[in-house]
């Protein structure tokens, strides 16, 4: 009996409120006459159906139903929103927007038609940013909000997260490219350099393409340093560096190696008159004379190259060395001259230099 009553009761109370109140308590309630007809509806779903009003029209004109049984029973007369049951709605005019609800029937066994509360589900984030919702297009016991507060929250920390990574990834980057470089002329440094070199050999140990190393030293640097002062000596370094850039193509790797050292690394079949020819042009453009403030800068430079292609099994040590007695044979022939090794393990012959 207590049972009965409290039923009673409630169906007097739920007959007294109007759509204004039901839509303050379910800003999304929906309510269907037993034809399937919208008779109410909060002000919620109705700013979500559009601003011609729904009152009048068929649930299937703005709804439907996730399965075919429950779309031909509601074509039928509405049953299957009856009894409690839970709901999978499409918006037919965003397909890609699903809700989530559940229906009961209101007054003696359905008399008065089905109510029906919705929800988004987990397309609340889309339906908040398509169709403008805000906190007011909520009830205040809806977890709606407190999951729109969480979902900003994550995505502010996500963003917080994509933005430390980055710096991190900058400053790893910077890092590495700091460890690698030389600070005075921009050049790669001499790790970098055996980096290269190794890459270079291991590429081809595997078939790749031949390469030319080629050592490169400033004549008369010290005299320019000694007279003029290290920020002259340094000026010189950096001009030179900028002719070595010049000269050197995309893919070629320059480095500074020692004070006025510098290393190239050239990548492709170079043959050798094409080597001393490029030779030449480095060493002519060194020869320029250099104005550093007032004073004159003047520099020459010899040049010493190994050839991989000269060898059997190209070997790092080896090459580097071949390339020093190169440059050192430019030395003794007078400076200003580019030398061509030959492999100190060789197809043919036991030649080392030509």
């Amino acid at each position: 009996m207590v049972a009965r009553c409290t039923v009673e009761r409630w169906e007097d109370a739920l007959s007294g409120l109007s759509p204004q109140e039901m839509g303050q308590l379910m800003p999304m309630f929906l309510w269907l006459d037993r034809r399937g007809t919208v008779r109410a509806l909060g002000p919620t779903l109705g700013k979500i159906l559009g601003p011609e009003c729904p009152i009048g029209t068929p649930f299937a004109q703005h709804f439907q139903l996730g399965s075919a049984r429950a779309r031909r029973s509601t074509a039928a007369g509405g049953g299957a929103m009856a009894g409690g049951r839970r709901l999978h709605l499409t918006l037919c005019a965003r397909p890609d927007i699903s809700l989530r609800g559940s229906a009961v029937e209101v007054g003696q066994n359905g008399a008065e038609g089905v109510l029906v509360n919705l929800t988004f589900g987990i397309h609340l984030v889309e339906a908040v940013r398509v169709f403008g919702l805000t906190e007011a297009d909520f009830a205040p016991s809806d977890l709606a909000l407190e999951l729109l507060y969480l979902q900003e929250a994550k995505t502010a920390v996500l963003d917080e997260l994509r933005a430390l990574n980055a710096r991190l990834d900058d400053a790893r980057r910077s890092a590495v490219t700091q460890a690698l470089t030389d600070p005075l002329t921009g050049l790669a440094n001499r790790r970098a350099f055996e980096l290269a070199l190794d890459k270079a050999l291991q590429g081809l140990a595997l078939g790749g393409p031949p390469f030319a190393l080629a050592h490169v030293d400033l004549d008369h640097f010290k005299a320019v340093n000694d007279t003029l002062g290290h920020a002259a000596g340094d000026y010189v370094l950096t001009k030179a560096a900028e002719v070595l850039r010049a000269e050197t193509r995309r893919g070629d790797v320059v480095a500074r190696v020692g004070g006025d050292e510098f290393v190239l690394l050239l990548r492709g079949a170079l043959a050798p008159a094409r080597l001393t020819a490029m030779g030449a042009r480095i060493i002519a453009r060194l020869e320029q004379p250099w104005v550093f403030e007032t004073a004159i800068c003047r520099i020459s430079g010899s040049i010493g190259v190994a050839l991989s292609a000269h060898y059997v099994t190209p070997d790092a040590g080896q090459m580097q060395a071949d390339a020093d007695a190169a440059l050192y044979s430019s030395k003794r022939q007078g400076r200003g001259r580019c030398t061509i090794a030959g492999g100190g393990e060789m197809a043919e012959g036991d030649s080392r230099l030509s």
